[in-house]
């Protein structure tokens, strides 16, 4: 999630589903992006972020949605860009059920310090290649989570429905 949905958020579900299309798991995992603010709701991605996923090799052609309530409930995970985004969907949290599930994406990063992905709407071409860069880390460690949580799900004596 991020603000507008049409740079970091759809750059994040175009990587992570490459990944888990890769690994096999396109079946089992559910990907979607969406922004804290509805203004470009049903936009491509910047043209400026779809370029810079394409020369990485990434579809980045989802449409711009704003977040709702039913995204808790339906996500096992909800990945902030920033802050700002994660004061913004605990918002949404009115009942406080979901809060072990809104994290910040760079948690998941093991090969960068930063604690957020910066926004790169307002920079040059050089913040679209960071955005990539935090993307890449973060979503390889998201894909270790999501492996560890399946094989604890797939263990005998636990049905996949006992454990969500």
């Amino acid at each position: 999630v991020c603000l507008g949905n049409i740079c970091r958020s759809p750059a994040a579900e175009g990587v992570m589903r490459a990944m888990i299309t890769k690994e096999g798991l396109a079946d089992r995992v559910g990907i979607r992006s969406a922004g804290t603010a509805g203004w470009h709701a049903g936009k491509l991605p910047d043209q400026r972020m779809r370029s810079a996923g394409q020369n990485r090799g990434y579809d980045l052609s989802s449409r711009a949605r704003q977040v709702s309530e039913d995204d808790l409930r339906d996500y096992d995970l909800v990945l902030v860009m920033d802050q700002q985004n994660l004061r913004d969907v605990r918002s949404y949290d009115r009942e406080s059920q979901f809060g072990s599930k809104i994290r910040l994406f760079c948690e998941f990063c093991t090969d960068h310090s930063e604690t957020e992905v910066p926004d790169p709407y307002y920079g040059g071409e050089q913040g679209f290649e960071l955005v990539l860069d935090l993307l890449e880390d973060g979503c390889r460690g998201v894909l270790r989570h999501i492996r560890s949580t399946l094989a604890a799900t797939d263990s005998p004596g636990i049905r996949g429905s006992d454990a969500q």
